[in-house]
């Protein structure tokens, strides 16, 4: 979140089983600059206690009773100022995971990430990088996508709102390149590289970069 006083994370662990938000705590408290600062066991849970504690980044359960994880994300993302939301999810190929991405989460994980992986990927999501379980993301983009149905055309018609350069800037972006990668393949600043994807981010009407990504993918634009 912006306007942090503090360089420590602040997170909130949304899971309908104790023992995992437990591991999951004690895995994150390892490092020093991170900070559980409350657990959730259900969606409707989440959603309050991202209000009241107002967390850096929230580790959302695809699947708990009640509300579950894809509702969650759906309302925490709306949220003023709000927190990054990573999904956690058990299963490689899971469509309510797509469906959080496209919610407004901006990644997503399998629960055998190891540890350290794991307390990089709060870190890269905090700064608002999306982080996606490399191990699933082409499988799952690929089986989503549909590049010959009708929202494979309605992705296309949404690109062409673009300019070349911002093409050529979500290209990149959907090959999960950063900013500061992004601004030295196409010799640009970072600050403008900033400014691009902030443009195209509005064009296209997604949240953050993990929709625009799947949007590059849905169209094509990642094609040899």
């Amino acid at each position: 979140m912006s306007g942090k006083l503090s360089a420590e994370i602040r997170i909130l662990l949304a899971d309908d089983e104790e023992l995992v938000r437990s591991g999951l705590r004690m895995i994150l408290e390892s490092d020093p600059g991170l900070k559980v600062v409350a657990e959730a066991h259900d969606g409707s849970e989440a959603v309050r206690l991202a209000l009241s504690h107002r967390p850096d980044v929230v580790l959302m359960d695809v699947r708990m009773p009640g509300m579950d994880g894809l509702a969650a994300t759906r309302e925490i993302t709306r949220l003023p100022d709000a927190p990054k939301v990573v999904v956690l999810t058990t299963f490689d190929l899971d469509e309510y995971v797509y469906a959080a991405l496209q919610a407004g989460a901006l990644g997503f994980l399998l629960k055998d990430t190891p540890p350290r992986d794991l307390v990089q990927a709060v870190k890269v999501v905090d700064e608002g990088n999306a982080m996606l379980a490399p191990s699933v993301t082409r499988r799952l983009i690929s089986d989503f996508a549909g590049r010959g149905s009708t929202r494979a055309q309605e992705a296309r018609s949404r690109l062409s709102t673009l300019t070349e350069r911002e093409r050529e800037v979500l290209r990149l972006v959907g090959e999960g390149l950063s900013n500061a990668d992004i601004g030295m393949k196409l010799y640009m600043s970072e600050a403008t590289v900033k400014t691009h994807v902030s443009r195209l981010l509005t064009k296209l009407g997604c949240a953050n970069r993990v929709q625009a990504a799947i949007l590059a993918h849905e169209a094509g634009l990642l094609d040899p």
